[in-house]
């Protein structure tokens, strides 16, 4: 079966034919970086990462970008704010945004690009545009430079929205803009923004508009035209229908599908650093749920599914996922670890059927009941079946609980060896008190490592420990 996915230009679910056969490019919006990263930025990376790892078990090369906007307005502000440097605000965050990537296993890309950093490639667009007679500049004192989106017919054609629809201020444009819907590509130096924020250019010193920075971009590491661009549903207007106007009109083919997943809502507003309801990855870790727990959840619902955040939805997810996690482990006691191979062919129809992650999980929960029962009746050559196909499985979601990158499932937490010791040795005061029969002694030691949050299970090969809920 062939993989199928919704494309948001054509609002339906096509065929995905790679530009060329054997090579997928990719670009996704990546995020702004005027403050720390909440878990809302952690969903498209894991749906992205889903979209990529698939692509990559299929046999396919994955070029991979993921651009930072480490300049623009809301950046700026912050640093007037605070008193720092713009880019020390932005490289700050650029940090912790990369920690929390890893910390759910969401795969490096292939080149991660900055704003900053393709002044001259925006140069060279803006110019095209303005030779094209799609763009022009303000003029005068003013080094603004604008596209002129009446001059491109197409406008409004992936998000829907109608230019004659848009809504008029009634009054009239400000006097470097022909229009009020005509959007910035270059913006002129202003008194009131750091002296250090501004580029010089053919127009005056100024900085880049946030949506020219993407079609550089996108341009520069995947040429004139490219498979895949993805984002948050929210960016659809008018971010990337900004991005397909000037693109298009600079003569390039652009992206080929448009991938858009929803958005993650806390209450009855989308989880936004703007509106101020965010929830972070250290919250969360706090709360008793691990990064892989975090991932399972944000990766459990179709990614064009909205996801209302609920504490609950949250902790049961965990338990689901150390349902899995349980099973792994216990399999690999008894016959090893294995070698994952192919996916089952339900699992790969469902990832195919536009990622259909939650069917996808829903094979996985049935493989894992089959294992269970094979490990009841002692059946190996069943166990090893359910686990290898397990894994595999989670292999692709990026949830396999031997990944090197889970550390044992405590996203690469240094302080594992040491736990190991300390309940290795609590483990071993309870076997002695087991011994000479003093079992409240043996009870208390167990209930001792429960209230830590270590689930201890008697197996027949021993007592093995997990990550359970700490009480």
């Amino acid at each position: 079966m062939t993989l199928r996915l919704y494309d948001t230009a054509t609002r339906s679910v096509r065929d995905f034919v790679p530009l060329t056969p054997g090579q997928v490019g990719i670009y996704l919006c990546g995020v702004t970086v005027q403050s720390s990263p909440h878990i809302g930025h952690l969903r498209s990376a894991v749906n992205y990462d889903v979209l990529r790892r698939w692509l990559l078990h299929t046999g396919l090369e994955v070029t991979f970008i993921r651009n930072v906007t480490d300049v623009d307005d809301k950046i700026l502000e912050k640093a007037g704010e605070q008193g720092r440097p713009f880019w020390a605000i932005a490289f700050e965050n650029r940090l912790r945004l990369d920690r929390d990537y890893s910390a759910l296993n969401v795969l490096a890309p292939t080149y991660e690009p900055l704003a900053t950093g393709h002044i001259t490639e925006m140069h060279e667009l803006i110019e095209t545009l303005i030779e094209r007679g799609h763009a022009y500049p303000a003029g005068g004192d003013c080094a603004d430079v604008y596209f002129d989106v009446l001059s491109y017919r197409e406008y409004g054609a992936l998000s829907g929205q109608k230019p004659e629809d848009m809504r008029d201020p009634g009054d009239a444009p400000p006097r470097d803009k022909r229009d009020h819907r005509d959007f910035a590509l270059w913006k002129g130096v202003k008194a009131d923004e750091p002296r250090d924020a501004y580029w010089p250019s053919p127009w005056g010193k100024g900085r880049p508009g946030w949506h020219i920075e993407c079609s550089a971009m996108a341009r520069r590491y995947l040429g004139d035209e490219f498979d895949i661009h993805g984002g948050g549903l929210d960016l659809t207007f008018p971010h990337h229908e900004n991005e397909v106007a000037q693109s298009k009109a600079a003569g390039l083919g652009f992206s080929r599908y448009w991938v858009h997943h929803a958005l993650l809502n806390l209450g009855d507003s989308k989880m936004s650093k703007s509106l101020g309801n965010v929830i972070d990855l250290d919250s969360v870790v706090e709360g008793g749920v691990r990064p892989v727990e975090l991932r399972y959840y944000l990766g459990s619902p179709h990614y064009r599914s909205r996801i209302d955040y609920s504490d609950e939805a949250l902790k049961e997810a965990a338990v689901a996922y150390r349902r899995i996690e349980g099973f792994v482990q216990r399999a690999a006691e008894i016959v090893g670890p294995g070698r994952p191979k192919q996916v089952p062919p339900a699992f790969a129809d469902a990832m195919n059927d536009d990622l259909n992650t939650s069917a996808a999980l829903a094979i996985v929960h049935d493989t894992v009941r089959e294992g269970n029962t094979a490990l009841a009746a002692g059946d190996e050559a069943a166990i090893r079946g359910a686990l290898t196909a397990v894994r595999a499985m989670l292999g692709v979601l990026g949830l396999d609980p031997f990944d090197a990158k889970w550390d044992g499932g405590e996203g690469g937490n240094d302080l594992k060896p040491v736990v190991d010791s300390l309940v290795a040795l609590a483990l071993e005061q309870r076997a002695q008190a087991r011994t000479r029969k003093d079992w409240a002694a043996a009870d208390s030691v167990r209930d001792q490592l429960k209230n830590a949050g270590i689930q201890v299970e008697d197996t027949p090969a021993g007592p093995r420990w997990t990550v359970g809920e700490q009480h």
